[in-house]
């Protein structure tokens, strides 16, 4: 691994985020996506943003990022007064955080299933579109419930696996698709299929259930993504798809350890 702060950190960002964007998923649009990936203060300050309204100022909180990419979240979350932790398992994302951040150390290379701290050592577990590249989601959450303080907040995110649009190819989804016919699908839209085969995405019933088995209970929801139209003209029906059936397009809500006080 680079020595912390060595590292070219636009170079490495732009090698990381052409290779993701091009080479693996095949968008369209790639150079697009890396540059916002290069300037992502607006990008994340969003999800700060809504983190905060959540959970109020995270000023002084010790924070934990499970899954943190590049850092570029956890920059912005030192500068908001944060003790800012960050995990992920790729050596070259966290080199990159590392680079980033004012206290680089503190992001480490480490799997969800067994995160390297001890219990209850976070005020705040931020989990946004990770928990569907975990090859364990129970054991995960488990241990994300694990390493909360008594008043901890688990504040998580990911796509619902009965969503019409597939957020990390960002094309159009039928769910329903075996993965055989998800593959000739992809292939005929021209994009690599491979990175299918890592995503693991979690319906809504999955993913509280699991919450609740490691201990954790939802406070309230806080975005399910209704606002974001998808499919063209097809948004009217995917609309009625899920309202008829219940669907909501994301999981993101703020949890706590089922013994917490509200």
């Amino acid at each position: 691994m680079p020595e912390i702060r060595t590292l070219d950190v636009k170079a490495a960002l732009t090698e990381y985020y052409t290779t993701y964007y091009r080479h693996t998923l095949g968008i369209p649009g790639w150079r697009d996506l890396v540059a916002v990936r290069l300037d992502d203060a607006a990008y994340e300050g969003q999800r700060l943003v809504a983190l905060e309204r959540a959970v109020g100022p995270i000023r002084g909180r010790r924070l934990l990022n499970v899954g943190c990419g590049t850092g570029g979240f956890n920059v912005l979350a030192e500068n908001a007064g944060a003790e800012v932790w960050g995990i992920d398992e790729s050596p070259a994302a966290v080199a990159i955080a590392q680079a980033r951040m004012r206290r680089g150390e503190r992001a480490l290379q480490a799997m969800a299933e067994t995160l390297p701290f001890p219990d209850a050592s976070f005020d705040l577990v931020y989990c946004y579109a990770a928990i569907e590249h975990v090859e364990d989601a129970r054991r995960s959450l488990r241990e994300m419930v694990r390493v909360m303080r008594p008043d901890a907040r688990l504040y998580l995110h990911t796509n619902n696996r009965w969503s019409c649009f597939e957020g990390h190819y960002k094309v159009f989804w039928l769910p329903w698709l075996p993965a055989a016919l998800a593959r000739r699908y992809l292939a005929a839209r021209g994009r690599p299929t491979a990175y299918l085969a890592t995503l693991r995405p979690l319906s809504r019933r999955q993913c509280l259930g699991l919450l609740d088995a490691a201990g954790g209970r939802v406070l309230r929801d806080v975005d399910l993504g209704y606002g974001r139209p998808v499919g063209g003209p097809l948004w009217p029906f995917v609309r009625l798809y899920y309202r008829l059936f219940g669907v909501t397009p994301y999981i993101e809500f703020l949890a706590a350890r089922r013994e917490a006080r509200a």
